[in-house]
C-alpha cells in the first residue's frame, strides 16, 4: 500500500452490533446496510423483544424479505436475554442455526431494556449452556444504579460486573459492546488473549466526545448510550481500533430513531451511523494513518472471533468524497437524521 492511498479495496466488512427496527423504519435503513455489509448482528431489543427462537426466526424472515433484489447480506439474528429465558430453546435456536449470539441488556441500561436481566443469578443456567454450546455473550456493559454518574458507569460495570461473568462462566465467549473508556480498552487487550473477550468500537465514539454533545448548545442527535466521554478515551479508542489487535472490531450500535423522538424534552439514546458506516471507520484509519490496518478491523476480526469465514467478495474505496445525506425519509411522516448529516467526509463506497 502506498502512503497515501487515494483508493482502496478490502475484503467485504460485516457489523457486528447494528439495529433494524422492524415495519417502515427497516424497509428505510436497511438498504444502507445491505450496501455497505456482508453480515450483521441484528439486535433483539424490538418492541416486544426478540427473546426466543421462532421469534428471531419470524424477525429474520421480515429482514430478508425488506433485502434489496440480488442483495446477500445475511441478518446474523439474537436472543434478547431475560431473567425467564430457556436455556433449552437458547440450544434449540443454535442447534437450528437461528441463533448467532445472546444480548445482555442491563435491565433499564438503554433504550428498550426493560425486559433485561436483573440478576446475574437468575440467568446463570444460560450463561452455562451457552459456553457449552459456542453462544456468544454480547454485553451493554454499564451498570444501572442511578447513584453512578453516567460517565462512569461502564468502568463500575468492568470493575464489578464482568468479573462475575467471567469467573462464574471460564469458557464463555464475551463481547464487550460499544466500549467507550480506556479502561474497556485495558480489560479487553488483558484478557483478549484467551479468546474469550472481545470488543466492538463504534465510528461515532471514534470521532465525537463528551463536548461535542454540548457543542454550541445540546446536539440531541450526539446522545448515545454508552454516553461518549472525555477526549482522552476517545483516544485510547482509536489507538484500540488502528493497532490491529485481533479482540477489537467493526461494530456500529447504529441507531435509527424519527427526529421527533431525538428533539424532543426527553430525547431518546442512538445514532444512525449505518448511512456512511464504512466511510466513517475509514476516515478514522486514514486520519490515524493506518489504512492499512483497516481489512483486519473491518472484516477479518469480526469472523474470526465469531468462528466464521471472511466474506468471499471485496469493496472499494476511493477518495473522492462525499456528502452525507440531510434526512432519511421513513414514510413520508417521519425522518432520521443521520450522523454528520449535511458534513463532508473524505472517502466514499464506490
Amino acid at each position: 500500500m502506498t502512503q497515501h492511498p487515494q483508493r482502496l479495496t478490502i475484503r467485504r466488512p460485516d457489523d457486528w452490533h447494528l439495529h433494524l427496527r422492524t415495519g417502515a423504519m427497516l424497509r428505510a435503513v436497511l438498504p444502507h446496510s445491505a450496501a455497505q455489509l456482508g453480515r450483521a448482528i441484528v439486535m433483539p431489543n424490538l418492541v416486544p423483544p426478540v427473546i426466543t427462537a421462532a421469534q428471531a426466526e419470524t424477525y429474520r424472515a421480515e429482514i430478508l424479505g425488506a433485502l434489496p433484489a440480488g442483495s446477500r447480506f445475511q441478518p446474523l439474528m439474537t436472543a434478547y436475554l431475560t431473567d425467564g429465558t430457556d436455556p433449552d430453546d437458547l440450544e434449540a435456536g443454535k442447534k437450528a442455526g437461528i441463533f448467532t449470539a445472546v444480548k445482555m441488556y442491563p435491565a433499564h441500561a438503554t433504550t428498550n431494556s426493560a425486559h433485561g436481566v436483573t440478576d446475574l443469578e437468575k440467568v446463570a443456567p444460560c450463561l452455562d449452556r451457552m459456553a457449552k454450546v459456542g453462544l456468544p455473550l454480547l454485553v451493554h456493559g454499564e451498570v444501572t444504579d442511578q447513584k453512578v454518574d453516567i460517565f462512569d458507569r461502564e468502568a463500575v460495570f468492568i470493575d464489578t460486573v464482568l468479573p462475575k461473568i467471567r469467573n462464574r462462566h471460564p469458557d464463555l465467549k464475551i463481547v464487550l459492546e460499544h466500549i467507550t473508556t480506556a479502561e474497556g480498552v485495558a480489560v479487553v487487550r488483558k484478557y483478549g488473549p484467551t479468546g474469550k473477550l472481545a470488543a466492538t468500537i463504534t465510528a461515532h465514539h471514534l470521532m465525537i466526545n463528551r463536548s461535542s454533545i454540548f457543542a454550541g448548545g445540546i446536539r440531541p442527535h450526539l446522545y448515545c448510550l454508552p454516553i461518549a466521554k472525555r477526549e482522552t478515551h476517545r483516544l485510547a479508542l482509536r489507538e484500540a481500533a488502528t493497532s490491529g489487535e485481533p479482540w477489537f472490531f467493526f461494530g456500529t450500535d447504529s441507531a435509527p430513531h424519527p427526529i421527533g423522538a431525538k428533539e424532543s424534552a426527553c430525547g431518546c439514546a442512538g445514532i444512525y451511523t449505518a448511512a456512511t458506516a464504512v466511510e466513517l471507520y475509514t476516515q478514522v484509519f486514514d486520519e490515524e494513518g493506518k489504512l492499512d490496518r483497516l481489512e483486519a478491523f473491518t472484516s477479518l476480526n469480526g469472523p474470526a472471533y465469531y468462528d466464521l469465514p471472511p466474506n468471499d467478495d471485496t469493496i472499494t474505496l476511493e477518495k473522492s468524497g462525499l456528502t452525507v445525506p440531510d434526512i432519511l425519509d421513513i414514510d413520508g411522516k417521519t425522518a432520521v437524521l443521520p450522523f454528520r448529516s449535511g458534513e463532508r467526509l473524505d472517502w466514499r463506497l464506490v
